[in-house]
């Protein structure tokens, strides 16, 4: 199977209604928000929401959300090394195995290591049969933000009915919060596949494919207290596929070119020799 040929460059138009896309465990679960209110799904979230999807189209996936797995192994590292995977701990270490195997087994083996890339670190602090070996994927995405500033609303919720002594009273500990976006927000992210990295990592034209056919399906099965069914939606994938590897423009002059409005409607500018494909979202 050839590696990818020719440079893609992709944008992903999101829609948000009455939901919390991304909350931040660190600001109590509240919707993430640059210093300028502007909401933000990071790109480690989207990815996460990829890597589902992969793997809900029958893609090997290395990082499993644990509600998710389908081997049952308890850690990454214990992945890894496991024998069921076809790999094994003889893999990772160096008097074995030289780094760049054990790195084209992996990427063989797991879809989102060799799109997103991987750091596979073994060995225990100070030991110097320690290994690391860093794996740089082809496939970059950026954080998504919103084209206006958001208001969040947070309303106190009851976590449980349950209290103390006879169940008349309730504790303290049974009351919560729930954060969302307020009303419809438009949120724009970018996205660009190398292929000089894909040579590194195998990843083919058909892989490309694949993350095509998944993006516009980026909210599927992804319902939550959080994110009701219907609160989120792809509106639209745009997808620049170059006519060489080097690419005939920069990522950076390509997104420009797409200019998202606050309610969803975008325009798209012409660059010469790229066509978009503009692809509707599930």
């Amino acid at each position: 199977m050839s590696t990818l040929e020719n440079k893609i460059d992709f944008a992903l138009v999101l829609r948000v209604k009455n939901a919390n896309p991304n909350g931040d465990p660190l600001n109590g679960n509240r919707p993430r928000t640059d210093y300028g209110g502007f909401g933000e799904i990071t790109d480690v979230c989207i990815k996460r929401k990829l890597r589902d999807r992969l793997q809900e189209a029958g893609q090997c996936i290395f990082v499993q959300s644990d509600d998710r797995k389908l081997d049952g192994e308890t850690s990454l590292r214990n992945r890894a090394e496991s024998d069921a995977n076809g790999l094994g701990k003889d893999n990772w270490n160096p008097k074995k195995t030289k780094k760049d195997d054990a790195a084209k087994k992996a990427c063989a083996k797991w879809f989102d290591v060799r799109a997103f890339g991987q750091v596979f670190a073994f060995g225990k602090e100070g030991d110097a049969s320690g290994v690391s070996i860093p794996i740089r994927g082809p496939v970059t995405v950026q954080s998504a933000f919103s084209k206006e500033p958001v208001s969040i609303t947070s309303t106190q919720i009851t976590k449980s009915v349950s209290g103390e002594g006879d169940g008349s009273k309730r504790g303290p500990d049974t009351m919560g919060m729930k954060h969302r976006i307020d009303g419809t927000s438009v949120y724009v992210s970018y996205g660009s596949i190398n292929p000089q990295l894909a040579e590194k990592t195998t990843f083919s034209n058909a892989d490309a494919e694949i993350i095509k056919s998944v993006l516009p399906k980026l909210f599927e099965n992804d319902a939550s207290s959080a994110r009701p069914d219907g609160s989120m939606e792809v509106v639209k994938v745009i997808w620049w596929q170059h006519n060489c590897k080097a690419g005939q423009h920069s990522s950076a002059k390509v997104h420009r070119t797409l200019t998202v409005n606050p309610d969803g409607s975008y325009t798209l500018g012409e660059l010469p020799g790229l066509k978009p494909e503009e692809i509707d979202g599930f």
